[in-house]
């Protein structure tokens, strides 16, 4: 590296860290922010970022760049503002930074940042003390990370060594993550085929099938392929909040036992309130051997996550507690924001608003897909997990991008744009709500008007019906 390329560094650096300072951008400035930020985006981070996301295609001459937030709304760098439905793919429960997690990760900041990796920290051991409180069954331990993919590796470790067997079975189109042994148990093959071989012995069945679940356990014994654990997602997020029939989770339960394996509830996107319940198992009354949590756990502040199990099986850790650690995993901010985030979520009923707006939400939505069933085929989910299931993915396509121009962000997929979800904050007032209703029907209508201008097959479909739009406020 030359001196030069040093000098520029350090002016590039300290120019970045003036838009850092700023609370509000200029127009000149803001255009300047986003022409640097696609810039940088393309060059140095990932060029097919770029071309995917939709905000850049639909957002004019302008990329979207996000710039600010307050509970369930953002602003982008040039002053727009968004219904956000998408919440970080479920970070984002307690909203745009929510004051009382702020605070308590500056309070601590002012302290100490970092543990000194030596000595005990407080705040690890009370974030661990209040999830033993909340988790469902005797779980009592936690690790602490950094992310959902390393909680899931965390929990693949600590079943392994505890039942000293080495295979898992998991879900056909579970998400689990996309480091190596996460992605092992992810159910699909547009992650898991580039980087292939994975984790051997781990075996795939239809979520959802407790008989396939039951199979596999007698094939494998019979065969002598060890099975550690079942691995599931309580209701299957990234696959388009798909909720098993009402009797899997305890037979899953029953088999675990019955074959004696640990069963291991993937709590990363459905914890902390997001299906109306605590924990999603909660639904059920299943208490797993051992749970994940990240994503909502550091309060949509600071990234953290946890596999937590109970005392029988952590013993595997407490004799060597060296045994996995983590530089940064726990760090005292990171739990700080998480203790802060069990506080707000407990103290503001927040599992019990995403109960009552989720019924609300699938509702509407339920009326909207029955009335445009040329575009629906279904709506899924449980509390503020939702999944618009569409005819094709081209129209899916057209009713995010369609939102995205109305002010409301929803998520898209990489490989699939026929489900889309809908994972708002769990702050969303029922205004909120019934905003976005209204946009989407507006959007709806805009197809429509579009496809029969052209003479495709897609007809016209009347507007919202005299008793909906009663409820909804425009």
């Amino acid at each position: 590296m030359s001196s030069d390329g040093l000098l520029k560094a350090l002016n590039d650096s300290q120019r970045y860290l003036d838009v850092v300072h700023k609370p509000q951008l200029g127009k000149s400035e803001a255009e300047w922010l986003v022409e640097t930020t696609v810039e940088n985006f393309a060059k140095y981070y990932n060029s097919g970022f770029i071309e995917y996301r939709k905000s850049v295609a639909e957002a004019g001459d302008f990329a979207s760049v996000e710039w600010t937030g307050r509970g369930a709304t953002f602003r982008d760098v040039m002053g727009k503002e968004y219904i956000d439905c998408l919440g970080g793919f479920g970070v984002f429960n307690l909203g745009w930074a929510h004051p009382k997690v702020i605070g308590a990760v500056q309070a601590q900041l002012q302290k100490s940042p970092l543990p000194t990796q030596e000595l005990l920290d407080p705040l690890r051991g009370m974030l661990a003390h209040l999830l033993a409180e909340i988790t469902p069954g005797d779980i009592q331990y936690s690790f602490f990370v950094g992310s959902g993919t390393e909680a899931v590796e965390g929990a693949m470790k600590v079943a392994k060594l505890y039942t000293r067997k080495s295979g898992f079975i998991a879900a056909v189109r579970g998400f689990h993550g996309k480091t190596t042994g996460s992605l092992s148990l992810t159910g699909k093959s547009i992650f898991r085929r580039p980087a292939m071989p994975l984790h051997n012995n781990i075996y795939h069945v239809p979520f959802g099938d407790a008989e396939a679940i039951e199979q596999q356990l007698s094939i494998a014994k019979e065969v002598g392929n060890d099975i550690a654990a079942v691995v599931l997602e309580p209701i299957q997020g990234e696959a388009g909040a798909i909720v098993p029939p009402d009797d899997y989770w305890p037979r899953v339960r029953q088999l675990c036992d019955e074959h004696e394996v640990l069963l291991i509830a993937d709590e990363v996107q459905t914890g902390l309130g997001r299906t109306g319940k605590l924990w999603g198992v909660d639904h059920w009354d299943v208490a797993p051997d051992i749970i994940t949590s990240a994503k909502a756990l550091g309060g949509g502040v600071m990234p953290i996550g946890a596999f937590m199990a109970s005392p029988k099986i952590w013993s595997v850790f407490n004799s060597n507690p060296f045994i996995h650690t983590s530089t940064t995993g726990g760090n005292p901010l990171a739990c700080a924001a998480a203790i802060a985030a069990i506080n707000v979520t407990l103290e503001e009923n927040l599992v019990e608003q995403a109960a009552e707006k989720g019924e609300y939400f699938i509702k509407h939505l339920k009326e909207i897909a029955a009335r445009h069933s040329d575009i629906y085929t279904d709506i899924t989910g449980k509390g503020l997990l939702i999944g618009q299931h569409f005819v094709n993915d081209d129209i899916g396509y057209e009713i995010a991008s369609g939102l995205f121009k109305r002010g409301v962000l929803i998520s898209g997929t990489l490989n699939n744009s026929r489900v889309i979800r809908i994972e708002p904050p769990l702050v969303m007032t029922m205004d909120e709500i019934d905003t976005v209703l209204n946009r989407l029907e507006d959007t709806i209508q805009s197809l429509h008007s579009t496809t029969s201008g052209t003479g495709a097959e897609l007809p016209k479909v009347s507007l919202l019906s005299d008793d909906t739009k009663s409820h909804i406020v425009a």
